[in-house]
């Protein structure tokens, strides 16, 4: 799937990602971008086991969490990394929204990735994608990206019935042109 940046993705619970340009940066691409979330909108507890990801807020306040720590704050001008393997989430702090700009590297899937999550949660229109595309999407890129608040029981038993259920139903025919995950 060829993607032309820069590139805009929006939920319905209030996240938009602009993905503004992909540089080459030492021996792959990095993905810049630019992030906004409503107050008290952000993403859910997820890992990026092949990626790191660099926020710096430009505006609002920025509530972020690494799984098992304190809550932390991130101010204007502050920025977080969030290093390969590290689960965390992050939200808009307070009653204004927040504004960042960012990176993620190696870029590997994440554009088409995200895409495709927020395409799942808008035709839900709640925060939890649609059950056949989620249960698709953690499973194809499940060596890349995990939901450590999914259950275990879910990931290994449900997820790969769901994804025998849409084969079956085809319900993936959307995925045709889905990149093929890192190993």
């Amino acid at each position: 799937m060829q993607i032309k940046y820069p590139h805009t993705i929006e939920n319905c619970i209030g996240e938009k990602i602009v993905f503004k340009t992909v540089e080459q940066f030492q021996g792959g691409e990095k993905v810049i971008l630019e992030g906004f979330c409503k107050p008290h909108a952000g993403p859910a507890m997820h890992t990026h086991l092949k990626q790191e990801e660099s926020l710096t807020v430009l505006s609002g306040t920025m509530g972020y969490q690494i799984l098992g720590q304190e809550v932390k704050y991130a101010q204007v001008g502050d920025t977080v990394l969030f290093k390969r393997g590290m689960p965390h989430k992050f939200w808009a702090e307070g009653d204004v929204s927040l504004h960042c700009s960012g990176w993620i590297h190696p870029a590997n899937s994440i554009v088409y990735f995200l895409s495709a999550v927020y395409a799942a949660q808008n035709k839900s229109g709640k925060g939890e994608p649609e059950p056949f595309d989620s249960a698709y999407l953690l499973t194809r890129y499940s060596s890349e990206y995990d939901m450590p608040e999914i259950p275990s029981f879910v990931k290994k038993i449900i997820f790969p019935i769901t994804l025998f259920i849409g084969r079956i139903l085809g319900k993936y025919e959307h995925f045709k042109s889905a990149p093929a995950p890192l190993l």
